[in-house]
This record gives structure tokens, C-alpha cells and sequence, in this order.
């Protein structure tokens, strides 16, 4: 059960009570007290030890000192060493009974009993020292046993006027017994003189320890006086009033560690500059030494003689006193040469640094302010001087100002760091850092140092990297990482609150735009992109966020809208304002169209989606032909696309397991029906049907699972053509490339490797390329084009007509054959355009030495009109269609030539 320390004060207080009655009665002279003697003493001093060592043992085990020892202080150490003081007065008070039973009449002198006495003495300071720690530094510690010695010296002088001169006088003793009898009094006024200042210097969390202990030893040192008093005159005072006295005194302090358990020290004050407990060392030793001149004056008048003893501790004070006089004006001196040295530094910091010092009151007028201010902000310092600083503070940022105020006001002691914006002379705003500590001088009211820092700049460079971390460099809109950023935003505040309103994103595509931008140049492509852009922004009104996806493509978030066909409206007039008339750069005029996707987000579709199915219609939309289309997502697109991925892996299980088959389809010279050359055209054998090119070739392409399919066509094509050739027939072969072919590093090694392999002459081997490979990259795909014809091999342009600047094609790469389109071809004298077209390309091909082949010859009368216009080759179901190598070769067993 847990007891209050006031209630256990209380018990050993009557306890003593009790015990110090017994001084009142007697028999034959003796009082109870005095018959009982040192025995009640000694058994309170043993508990006393033994409380002491319990309770160290224990809160050395549970380690309850965290808080002291943090201060300096050990209170497991502080109960130890106090145990083994209570022990060794246990000792002597034991001794004390023990020679009371054997001797009656002790000789005044000192005994074993006093040595134990005695010893305790230096084990109670160094247990004390564990609660109440000297100051640490040699000059403190040496100010401290200095004003000790004089506050000690002062005591027993005030005492030996009072009380043992007086005895002195009437025993007429010598100096030598005098010696003895003044042990104890000397020993606990030095101690106690010693001790005393600690208190006021002590840890917080030890605090009340130290005034229990503290308080022990005064009542022990009352103790040791009377029993000094009752040596010197062979009678016990007050029937015995020592030993109720020390009885208390070993109570208290076997008790101090209960006493403490349930309450924690006093908190620390705060320092102020003002609180004279800061100089409890200093005003000890000069109250002591007050009341001793007093005394010692008022003695001095009414005594005839002094004993030796007074001069000496006297005159050994005073010496001591003039030592540490001179010593405090040395500390004061340097104390003042160090205060105007820092203050003179704290000015000419506060004058030179780039930074802005205040000191300010706590209603916010500024105490201080240092020069830089003005140049800082552009104010004259009387102008700053003569308001509070919160009337140039932004009024968004007061309430940061209050709290600040607020938190110091309840006794804050961290600094305080802060981001406000301050009105400068001209009436910009600018943007600064400050930080805020309490400014504590002596003598003076508590303020703020407050130091400001201008980081508008640092402002207005972290706004520019956002800005360009969520924005596009060219055309000036939100990037792809601000779009879905708002999306996320903005489908999860719909979530939140709900609505009925329509969230839709709407993807265009530039049609044509990378022909443009690979051949009039990446300049030419960027200006064109920024006039598209403020088209697509003047179109655009609130509720909308459009922004850059990258490359050619754009993207609209419409964060809200009434109805869906509101949406596909807004994606039309998109795609019309970007075709309406032509873009102008420079001194050329370039039309384009634009392909739209539209995708409607439905409840519980995330940002990610939605974007994504946006962008799946937009690409829908382009394989349809773009040119303006149209689309709007719908759920089988996905599964198109997962078809389609489907269908590559298939692909690539089928290069694996040698499911692919050549075709050949030959090119026959249309004057005299000879069969010259056969193109390879690739089969897949899937399962038990066969397919065509034109559902695998483009999944293939995407995959990239066209180049090694490629790599080995040409090594079937070319194996198969030079077996034909070593059979005396004289045939040529055409293989077709794609774009990522012609990109891949070795590919011109690739096809020397496979010529090499197969004996098939370089001549012999026709490469056939559609203008798409010169769009993509089109130096890069020039270069390797070049060295495949400087090699032997010869290059051909496939679907003549169809591409981009056809003309600008054949200036930047020789070929050596062209081949029409099938286009051209079917509407062959149905079309009169066509058929000048038509006419136009086989004249252009003659005058420029090329082979000119007409592909998809279906029909008699399209075989007739080519040959009058003098086209040399032809190819088409006409003329023969694809067949296996079987077909060929039985086709050239009987003649190579076929009728027409």
C-alpha cells in the first residue's frame, strides 16, 4: 500500500515526540532517555542503512534514474554512499552504547565511536555530491570551496562567540581538550557550509532529495553540537535531548528514499538573468559573514579576552575573502571585455550579413532591427521602427505569425522556423525564411530574435522547375505527368462526392506529321506543333485540361460535362480546327489532319484506364485510315488488342516450331512473257489453314519478331533461287524488307553473310522497300540502303506513288527499279487521271534508267495498256499467281515462259 510522504513525515515526527518525552520523566535523577542512552539511536541508524542499501540495490535493478543521471546526478550511487555513512554512524553509535554499558564515566576524549562518527562524514558529502553534483570547471570549483571556507569560518565564529566561549571561559580548560571537544562542531559546519550552496544548484529531479538530506544532516549537526556542549560540561541538556534530536535525524534519513518515490523534484525555473539563487555560493558566504561581523563586534565589546581560536579563523577568512574579492572583480572584468566584445560582434554581424536581424517585443514592435533591412527591402529604418512587423506581413500569413507568438508566450524554447511573405518598399511581395528564438538578456524583458532571409528567388526558380516538370517546352502546355496527375484528381473527387456529370478524355494524332517532321526537319516539326497547340487551346474552354502526350499526339481531359455528345462534339470540332486550313511555317504551307479517340470514364475506372482507353480509339481510329476519323472506345477494342497479343505470341512459338512456308510469284518481261524474276512472299501454316501476310505481318512488325522471320526468308529465298540458277535458269529474285530490318545494326553484314552462304551473286538479289522505310529515320535508313547497293544487291521502291513526296525519295536514294502500286493498276482505263498517272510513272521510270514493274495485273485489257505504254514487267493473277516452289519449278521444266 502506497503512503503519503506527508503521513510518513508525520509518523516519524511523532515517533520522536514520543521518544523526546521521555526526557521529562526520571527516576533517581536520570531521565528514560538518558538511562536508555545511544541504544534507540543506534537501531535507527542501522535501519536507516538498511533502507538506504534496499532501495539503491533496487533502483539500480530498474534503472528509475534516468532523468537524474541525464542532469549529472546518480541516485543509485547517492543512496549507496548514504547507506554506508548510516552504516558507519550505526557503528559508532554502537561502539557509544557498548562503552556506556562497560563505563559509566567515559573520559571525554576521542574514542572508536568517533572515528566511525566521524567517517560518516565524507561518506554523506560523497553521497550527496551523487544527488547535488559540484560545479564542474576547475575555476567553479575553486569559487566554491573558496566562499564555503568563508561561510564555514563565519559560522563557527558566530558559534564559538555564542556558545563555546562562554564555556572556555568558566571550565578554564586547555587548548588541547578545547581541540578534542570541537571535532564534531568544526566537521559539520564545514560540511554543512559545503553542502548547503548545492541545494540551490541542484537537479530538478533531485531536488527534494537533496533538501530531505540536507535536512537529516542539520538536524544530525543539532545532534552533534549539544553533544558537544554535554562533553564540555559533563551534564546532559534537556535530560538527554541529544539523542531524541539524532534519533529524528537518522528517521529522516533512512526514510528519503520513500520519501521520494512518489513525487518527483520541483521543475526547473527558467532563467531569467534575475533569480538570485544563481549566487546561492556567493550570498551564503556573504550573509555568513555579515552575521559574523555583527557578532563578533557585538562580542568584541562585551568580552575582555579572546581565545587564540578567533583571530585565526578570522584573520584566515578574511585573507581568504580579499583572495576571492580580487578574483571576483578578475571575473567581472572579463565578463564585461566579453559582453562589449559580443555585443560589437552581434552589431557588425547583423551590419554585414545578407540577412535581415530583428529583435522584437511580443505584440510584434520591433526592438531592433539591423542595418540591412532598408537595402534588403527597400523601407528607411525609422519607417520600420515605427510599425509592427505584421503590418508589412502578408494577411494569409499572420496566423502563422500568432502561433509563433502563442508557442514563445507558453514557454517555447526551440526555435521556430517559418516561410511568410513580407511587402517590400516598392509593394512587392517577397518571399522569405525566419527563424525565431527567445532572446533572454539580464535585467531585460524576454524577446524575439527573429533572423529573415529573402529567398524570392529560390521561390520563383522552384516555381520554374515545377513548371517545367508538369509542362512542355514547346508548346507550352501541361506534359503527360500533369494530365495524369488531374486525372487521378479528378475522377477521385467523383468518387468522393459523387455526380451525375460526364469525366472523358479525347486523343488526337497529327496524321502526316512525321513525314513532315523527318523531311523538312526537327525545327520545322516544333513550330508546327506550337501552332497546332494554340489552336487546340483556343478551342478549348474551362472545365477542360488539354495537354502535350508527347510526340504528334494530344490529350483533353474534360473533368466535367452534361452530356456525352457534348464530349464527341468538342472532339470534332478538334479534329476540324486542325484541318481547316493549312499551317504556315515559314515559306511553306503544310496541310494535316488529325485522328480522334474518345473514352467516357465509368464508375470505378481508374486515371490509368481511362487514358489508356483514349488512346487504344485514337489508334483505332488511325487504322482505319485517320484522315479525321473518329472514334469513340467500345469494350472489344481491348479485346482487340489482347487478340493481338495473342496473335504475336503465336507468331513467335511458330518461328520456333518452322511453321512458316515461302510462296514464290514471278515477274514476267510483258514483250516476250518470260519469266525473269520471282518475288518470295511468306505463309503461315496455322493449324490446318493458311494465312495470309496481311493478318500477321503488321502484329510481327510491332513485336519485332520481323527480323528474325525476315532474316530467314531471305535465307530460304536465296538457297532456293541459287539451287534454280546451278540448273542453268537464269531468274532473279525480289525479297522484301521492313523498316525495323533496315534499322537493325548488322543488317547489311546479315545479307553479305546470307549471299555468301547461299553462292546466290549479289546482282541477282532485288531488295524491295516502300516509302515508309524513308520516312522513319530517313538518314539512318538512306546510309544502310546505300551500302546494301554498294554491296551488288539491287533496290526497288514497292507501291510507287502511294507515299510521301515520292519525287524527294528517289533524289535521295538511287534505285534501280520501281514498282506501280496495284492502285494504279485496277482502275487502269476506267480512270483517265489514273491512266495519265500511270502513263506519267512508266515515262518517269525510262528516263531514269529503272526497271518499271506494274504489280496486280488482273485483267486482259490492263495487260494491253501497259504494253502499248511501253511498261517492261509486270505481275499479278493475269500473269501467274503465287505458287509453291513446286509450281515454279514445274513451271520452268516445261518452259519459262508463259502465254499472255
Amino acid at each position: 500500500m502506497k503512503i503519503d510522504s506527508r503521513v510518513w513525515l508525520g509518523g516519524i515526527v511523532a515517533l520522536t515526540l514520543l521518544y523526546a518525552l521521555g526526557t521529562l520523566t526520571g527516576d533517581g535523577g536520570l531521565s528514560l532517555t538518558e538511562r536508555l542512552g545511544n541504544w534507540p539511536t543506534t537501531i535507527a541508524a542501522g535501519a536507516a542503512a538498511v533502507s538506504l542499501f534496499y532501495s539503491a540495490r533496487t533502483r539500480a535493478a530498474s534503472a528509475a534514474d534516468g532523468e537524474a543521471n541525464a542532469d549529472g546526478a546518480d541516485g543509485a550511487a547517492a543512496l549507496r554512499f548514504l547507506g554506508f555513512a548510516a552504516l558507519a554512524w550505526f557503528a559508532g553509535s554502537l561502539t557509544y552504547a557498548v562503552t556506556g554499558l562497560l563505563s559509566a564515566n567515559a573520559a571525554v576524549t576521542l574514542t572508536f565511536g568517533d572515528l566511525f562518527m566521524l567517517f560518516a562524514l565524507p561518506l554523506f558529502v560523497l553521497g550527496f555530491m551523487r544527488f547535488a553534483p559540484l560545479p564542474r570547471g576547475v575555476r567553479p570549483a575553486v569559487r566554491h570551496f573558496t566562499d564555503c571556507y568563508v561561510c564555514a569560518a563565519a559560522v563557527f565564529s558566530v558559534v564559538w562567540l555564542l556558545l563555546f566561549a562562554p564555556l572556555y571561559s568558566e571550565l578554564g580548560e586547555g587548548a588541547g581538550f578545547l581541540a578534542f571537544a570541537l571535532v564534531y562542531p568544526v566537521a559539520d559546519i564545514v560540511v554543512l557550509c559545503l553542502l548547503a550552496p548545492l541545494v540551490a544548484t541542484s537537479p530538478h529531479s533531485t531536488r527534494r532529495a537533496v533538501l530531505l538530506a540536507i535536512g537529516a544532516f542539520v538536524i544530525i549537526c543539532g545532534a552533534d553540537l549539544i553533544g558537544a556542549v554535554s562533553r564540555l560540561t559533563g551534564v546532559a541538556p534537556a535530560g538527554g535531548i541529544e539523542y531524541p534530536v539524532r534519533l529524528l535525524g537518522f528517521a529522516l534519513l533512512g526514510s528519503l528514499p520513500w520519501l521520494i518515490r512518489d513525487r518527483a523534484g520541483a521543475q526547473p525555473r527558467r532563467i531569467t538573468g534575475r533569480g538570485l539563487y544563481r549566487f546561492a555560493p556567493e550570498i551564503a558566504a556573504a550573509g555568513a559573514l555579515a552575521v559574523a561581523a555583527v557578532v563578533l563586534t557585538i562580542g568584541g565589546l562585551r568580552l575582555e579576552g579572546v581565545a587564540p581560536v578567533l583571530p585565526l579563523a578570522a584573520g584566515s577568512a578574511v585573507v581568504v575573502l580579499l583572495v576571492r574579492v580580487s578574483g571576483v572583480l578578475e571575473e567581472n572584468a572579463t565578463l564585461s571585455r566579453m559582453v562589449l566584445t559580443r555585443e560589437r560582434h552581434f552589431h557588425e554581424l547583423a551590419h554585414n550579413s545578407g540577412d535581415v536581424i530583428l529583435i522584437l517585443d511580443f505584440d510584434a514592435r520591433i526592438f531592433y532591427v539591423s542595418p540591412g533591412a532598408a537595402e534588403a527591402f527597400g523601407y528607411r529604418l525609422d519607417d520600420v521602427l515605427a510599425e509592427p512587423v505584421t503590418a508589412i506581413v502578408h494577411p494569409e500569413d499572420l496566423p502563422q505569425i500568432r502561433a509563433a507568438m502563442s508557442d514563445f508566450g507558453r514557454g517555447a524554447g526551440q526555435g521556430i522556423h517559418l516561410r511568410v511573405r513580407v511587402r517590400s518598399g516598392d509593394g512587392t511581395w517577397r518571399h522569405t525564411e525566419s527563424t525565431a528564438s527567445l532572446y533572454e538578456q539580464p535585467g531585460e524583458p524576454d524577446r524575439l530574435l527573429v533572423t529573415t532571409r529573402d529567398i524570392s528567388a529560390q521561390v520563383a526558380l522552384e516555381d520554374q522547375v515545377n513548371h517545367l516538370t508538369f509542362h512542355d517546352g514547346i508548346t507550352g502546355l501541361p506534359n503527360r505527368a500533369y494530365l495524369e496527375e488531374r486525372a487521378r484528381e479528378v475522377l477521385a473527387r467523383r468518387e468522393h462526392i459523387g455526380g451525375a456529370h460526364e469525366v472523358a478524355a479525347i486523343f488526337l494524332d497529327l496524321d502526316g506529321f512525321t513525314a513532315v517532321n523527318d523531311s523538312a526537319g526537327h525545327t520545322f516539326g516544333d513550330y508546327l506543333l506550337a501552332q497546332a497547340a494554340r489552336r487546340l487551346r483556343a478551342t478549348t474552354d474551362s472545365g477542360v485540361t488539354l495537354a502535350r502526350w508527347g510526340g504528334d499526339e494530344f490529350a483533353v481531359l474534360i473533368e466535367e460535362s452534361a452530356h456525352a455528345q457534348q464530349v464527341v462534339d468538342l472532339a470534332e470540332r478538334l479534329a476540324r480546327v486542325i484541318s481547316a486550313e493549312p499551317f504556315q511555317v515559314a515559306d511553306r504551307e503544310v496541310v494535316l489532319t488529325a485522328s480522334a479517340g474518345v473514352a467516357f470514364a465509368e464508375r470505378g475506372i481508374d486515371s490509368g484506364e481511362l487514358l489508356r482507353n483514349a488512346d487504344m480509339a485514337m489508334a483505332r481510329a488511325k487504322e482505319q485510315g485517320g484522315g479525321g476519323r473518329l472514334e469513340i472506345y467500345a469494350a472489344d477494342m481491348h479485346a482487340q488488342v489482347v487478340s493481338r497479343l495473342e496473335l504475336q505470341t503465336e507468331l513467335r512459338q511458330a518461328l520456333a516450331n518452322g511453321d512458316f512456308l515461302l510462296e514464290y510469284q514471278p515477274v514476267v518481261d510483258l514483250e516476250s512473257s518470260q519469266v525473269t524474276a520471282v518475288e518470295a512472299l511468306v505463309r503461315w501454316r496455322r493449324g490446318g489453314e493458311l494465312v495470309m501476310p496481311d493478318v500477321f505481318i503488321g502484329p510481327a512488325e510491332q513485336s519485332g519478331l520481323i527480323v528474325p522471320l525476315g532474316e530467314w526468308i531471305l535465307r530460304e529465298a536465296c538457297a532456293k533461287v541459287a539451287l534454280w540458277r546451278a540448273s542453268d535458269w537464269d531468274i532473279a529474285l525480289s525479297v522484301n524488307l521492313s523498316v525495323k530490318q533496315v534499322l537493325q545494326p548488322r543488317f547489311v553484314e546479315t545479307v553479305a553473310g546470307v549471299l555468301a552462304e547461299s553462292g546466290l551473286p549479289a546482282g541477282v538479289l532485288t531488295m524491295e522497300v516502300d516509302e515508309e522505310v524513308l520516312l522513319e529515320n530517313p538518314g539512318e535508313a538512306v546510309e544502310r540502303l546505300s551500302e546494301l547497293r554498294r554491296l551488288g544487291v539491287r533496290l526497288a521502291i514497292d507501291d510507287f506513288g502511294m507515299g510521301y513526296a515520292s519525287l524527294a525519295h528517289l533524289r535521295q536514294l538511287r534505285v534501280d527499279a520501281i514498282k506501280i502500286d496495284p492502285s494504279f493498276i485496277r482502275d487502269l482505263g476506267t480512270d483517265g487521271t489514273v491512266t495519265l498517272l500511270t502513263h506519267t510513272i512508266i515515262r518517269l521510270g525510262q528516263d531514269l534508267g529503272m526497271q518499271v514493274i506494274a504489280e496486280g495485273i488482273e485483267r486482259a485489257e490492263q495487260l494491253e495498256q501497259l504494253r502499248s505504254m511501253g511498261c517492261g514487267y509486270g505481275q499479278g493473277f493475269l500473269v501467274a499467281r503465287p505458287m509453291v516452289a513446286g509450281g515454279v519449278e514445274a513451271l520452268v521444266g516445261g518452259e519459262a515462259e508463259i502465254a499472255l
